[in-house]
């Protein structure tokens, strides 16, 4: 300690260096942690990205087999009410 300064603003200036050091030493901690942190995104993303794709490619067959069947339906469908109207239709004129 030095005899010129007075005991407080040695302390205060024991105290602002401590402060300083500590959050120099979070920065740097701070950066290597996102540094990890993106070399984990970039080994990850990939797979991440292969696996949306598949899904998305799955989810895309799927809706189109639906479509496909609720089209086949809809024909149907149609197709006997068409059935049922020309047979009322011919029950009507064989009635006359």
């Amino acid at each position: 300690m030095d005899d010129d300064k007075p005991v407080l603003e040695q302390m205060t200036d024991a105290v602002s260096s401590a402060a300083t050091a500590t959050t120099e030493a979070a920065k740097t901690v701070v950066k290597k942690v996102r540094k990890a942190a993106k070399k984990v995104v970039k080994k990850v993303a990939p797979k991440k990205a292969k696996k949306a794709k598949k899904t998305a490619k799955k989810a895309a067959k799927k809706s189109a087999k639906k479509s496909k069947k609720a089209a086949k339906k809809v024909n149907k469908r149609a197709a006997k009410k068409t059935a049922k109207k020309t047979k009322k239709k011919k029950a009507k004129k064989s009635k006359r």
